[in-house]
């Protein structure tokens, strides 16, 4: 046991963790507050499962910018565009306040800033995973995966309590000074980030060339081309069933309000931080890409089973076990890829990564469409049948990759 804690923490030794991690903890849960703040507007303004399907897509607008963002990372810093990043989410949330106090804010206007803080966030996690490659021993690199999962896995616990709460008692407008005040205190400890050294890199920009060597990297990497290949079905499939459509589970198909589904979000949000603390204690010694295969299955699984249940409380309880699965599943893919990545793509690597969760807003506009035409539950089984008849022929595909030898780290 206190061998486990010693490896948890390890870390937070570093001056660099110990500001990273708060910022990215603030980030996440403005970022998570908000989402549950709009997602219910925008669901109750309008009443359409569409609308909200699009809201939730469209904060994953810039995933198709992430390998930019990555090789702008590599050039002038991942401490330093992120700085830039957080500063701008920042300002979109002040103007969603703006819009909140005059009282003109519409539905079409949360669309409109949706868009444009889509534009910028989906590239978070990259220069949050590629600034704890950079900065992290290999010693403790699971062990950190882990921690930093925490700050997105408890700010949809906090975010997604608290945010129901505020919205309640506040009102939209009194909401949203908290969340613009935790993205300035993020900016400001980001600042404090560890700064990648000066390399020697080619004077012209060349974005089109430095993205082309990041895809062939991952392409011509077999332990790489795997977990991604498995990234994109998780963020097809998984995700949005998990995440997207329970604003219109917690209305629809539970009859409950506001709260309701931040108990739901949060009920999944438990789960995933366990799992996160899990590996963070004991995650050296177990198999990464076997334990990221098996739990993959198993969420699918729990997700078939979710919609056949009769209660709130039955399915709070069964979220909280897929949320434990997707933490086991989520951690050790990232794992997999720092440690395969070389130093000077990594920000790349964790670009092209990040292209995956494009498939995120197309399997919930899909969902949408589908859930109108079907019912939610023959959709959610299309879509776990799909999900594991397909993780299952990646797994048979890449087997020597995935089940049979652990892929090393490249330095």
């Amino acid at each position: 046991m206190i061998s486990g804690l010693t490896h948890a923490l390890g870390p937070f030794a570093l001056k660099s963790f110990r500001f990273q991690w708060p910022a990215d903890l603030l980030t996440s849960w403005a970022g998570e507050m908000e989402g549950i703040i709009l997602s219910w507007y925008v669901i109750v303004e309008t009443g359409s499962v569409l609308v909200l399907t699009i809201y939730g897509s469209l904060q994953y607008l810039g995933t198709l910018l992430s390998p930019l963002f990555g090789v702008l990372g590599d050039r002038i810093g991942h401490r330093n565009l992120l700085c830039i990043m957080r500063a701008g989410y920042c300002l979109f949330a002040t103007t969603t306040m703006t819009l909140a106090f005059t009282g003109i804010i519409r539905p079409g206007y949360v669309l409109i800033v949706a868009a444009c803080m889509g534009l910028v966030r989906s590239s978070d996690l990259v220069m949050r995973n590629a600034l704890v490659g950079a900065s992290m021993p290999p010693a403790v690199l699971v062990s950190a995966a882990s921690v930093m999962r925490t700050t997105m896995d408890s700010a949809r616990i906090a975010g997604s309590l608290t945010g129901a709460g505020l919205i309640a008692v506040l009102g939209m407008g009194n909401a949203y000074i908290a969340i613009a005040v935790l993205y300035a205190t993020s900016f400001c400890l980001t600042l404090g980030v560890y700064r990648s050294p000066k390399r020697d890199v080619p004077r012209a920009f060349t974005p089109l060339r430095d993205l082309g060597e990041g895809f062939r990297y991952v392409w011509n990497t077999p332990a790489a081309v795997s977990a991604m290949a498995l990234a994109v079905l998780v963020n097809l499939t998984a995700f949005p069933m998990s995440q997207g459509l329970l604003p219109y589970v917690a209305r629809e198909i539970y009859r409950i309000d506001q709260q309701g589904l931040g108990f739901l979000i949060a009920s999944f949000a438990c789960g995933s931080l366990a799992g996160s603390l899990a590996l963070s204690f004991g995650g050296r010694s177990w198999g990464m890409a076997r334990l990221m295969v098996a739990s993959m299955l198993t969420w699918y699984v729990l997700l078939a089973v979710f919609p056949l249940l009769p209660s709130p409380k039955a399915g709070m309880v069964v979220l909280m076990i897929a949320g434990f699965a997707q933490s086991l599943a989520m951690v050790p893919m990232s794992v997999i890829l720092l440690r395969t990545a070389e130093d000077r793509l990594r920000g790349r690597v964790m670009g092209v990564r990040m292209l995956a969760v494009y498939a995120l807003p197309i399997g919930l506009l899909a969902a949408g469409v589908l859930i109108q035409q079907l019912g939610y539950v023959p959709t959610v089984a299309l879509y776990c049948s799909f999900g594991i008849a397909s993780a299952v022929l990646i797994a048979l595909r890449w087997r020597s990759q995935l089940w049979e030898d652990e892929p090393g780290p490249a330095r």
